[in-house]
């Protein structure tokens, strides 16, 4: 028979204070040295979601969770403000969720899930008393991602284009200008902007269409390490060096890898 997810859960922090009194590398960890680690783990995860592979998922999210039960077993060992246990995570997420869903445990009302994300970010501006929306984007954020997460929390408030059209006039608009910049000679810098401006202005064209960038890009670059890596196979069977190729014969293989690859 199969353990309860309560019988479980207390048995993971039975483990987790015997690990932390008996075991040396339990011990000497802090919060900081555990920051890498689960940064590590949380990208984990994201590999076993983009390849749909349920398995790997479910142990991926078994580590991470122990990450949680590891900053609350050492928050629970400190004192005075910084004190926390699992109980005070728990309570926090709870009373969050309620807090940030009224249309479920009030009577505010919202038909749509646009509705839901309009009203979250107006909740949680107030409960953090922000002087911008934006300060909640967190600074060590991918850029690509944190491009996605600015556009997305300007568009809470209201301010966005009406519709996708208008944002690709604005990405042909940076295409003009990064093209401007380019014919002047010793200009890095304002290139540099430029072509920022032009990968913000995408970024915000795939919110429109409903595509995140981020896992567009992921997708395009597993798909070119795959093709590239039959590049290589096809080169060696044929008894070739692909570091020895020319950019025409690394071409043809490449074209028909292509050919039946996704």
């Amino acid at each position: 028979m199969k353990k309860s997810p309560e019988i479980l859960f207390r048995e993971l922090l039975d483990i987790m204070d015997k690990l932390r009194v008996e075991c040396p590398w339990d011990k000497k960890q802090d919060i900081h040295s555990l920051r890498h680690l689960t940064i590590e783990e949380t990208y984990e995860l994201a590999d076993a979601i983009m390849l749909d592979d349920y398995q790997e998922i479910k142990k991926e999210l078994g580590d991470i969770l122990l990450h949680i039960v590891f900053y609350a077993k050492i928050g629970s060992e400190r004192g005075g403000n910084e004190h926390f246990d699992v109980s005070d995570v728990i309570e926090s997420i709870n009373e969050k969720l309620i807090r940030r869903h009224p249309h479920i445990f009030s009577d505010v009302k919202a038909d749509t899930d646009e509705d839901v994300k309009v009203n979250w970010e107006k909740i949680k501006l107030k409960e953090k008393d922000r002087d911008s929306v934006l300060s909640g984007v967190p600074t060590s954020l991918p850029s690509l991602i944190k491009a996605y997460r600015i556009q997305d929390k300007a568009h809470g408030i209201g301010f966005d284009w009406d519709n996708a059209n208008q944002v690709w006039e604005k990405v042909e608009e940076e295409i003009d200008e990064l093209q401007e910049e380019l014919k002047l000679q010793d200009n890095k810098e304002n290139i540099e902007m430029e072509f920022g401006d032009l990968l913000f202005a995408l970024v915000n064209y795939a919110r429109f269409i409903d595509v995140n960038p981020e896992t567009a890009l992921e997708r395009s670059n597993k798909k070119f390490i795959s093709r590239f890596t039959d590049v290589e196979r096809v080169a060696k069977e044929r008894g070739k060096s692909i570091s020895e190729m020319s950019l025409e014969e690394m071409e043809l293989i490449w074209q028909e890898v292509k050919k039946y690859s996704k």
